[in-house]
């Protein structure tokens, strides 16, 4: 959806992303990254006493690593411009493949060259779940005055 300029992106358009599977590896680092450190996330022993009988992921990293799915494109994408009513659903473990699913539900004009797309979000798994869900906004360049599309 972000290899488009803000005017050829309509409101109700749909896009899937790619998969990707989160590995401990993953979680390691992003503690490592973060500081946090949370036994739910870090310690099996710990995880097994808890609702989720292992450990999770920690919900920003499956939210970070979903950024990286989206197909930002340089030059039309201006800069990521905020979320609204993120909900972790779900929990994420080692070894879920998760992948992204927007549907673009706003548009607002600025008059900088940009506009503000909101994207309706669901991160989910490959059980089809939702792990993750809210609205992520982008901030996306206009079509270069000149330019054809």
């Amino acid at each position: 959806m972000f290899d488009k300029y803000y005017e050829e992106i309509n409101v109700g358009e749909e896009w899937d992303s790619k998969g990707r599977t989160i590995t401990e590896t993953d979680i390691v680092n992003f503690a490592g990254v973060s500081g946090d450190f949370y036994p739910l996330h870090m310690d099996r022993e710990y995880a097994k006493n808890t609702p989720f009988g292992k450990p999770i992921a920690h919900g920003m990293l499956v939210l970070s690593v979903a950024t990286g799915l989206m197909n930002l494109t340089p030059g039309i994408i201006a800069a990521f411009y905020g979320m609204d009513k993120i909900r972790f659903v779900r929990p994420t473990f080692i070894g879920d493949t998760i992948k992204v699913r927007m549907k673009a539900s706003d548009k607002q004009e600025r008059n900088n060259g940009t506009g503000v797309i909101a994207c309706k979000t669901e991160i989910i798994n490959q059980n089809g779940d939702t792990v993750i869900a809210g609205t992520l906004r982008m901030l996306v360049n206009r079509v270069p005055v000149g330019a054809e599309v």
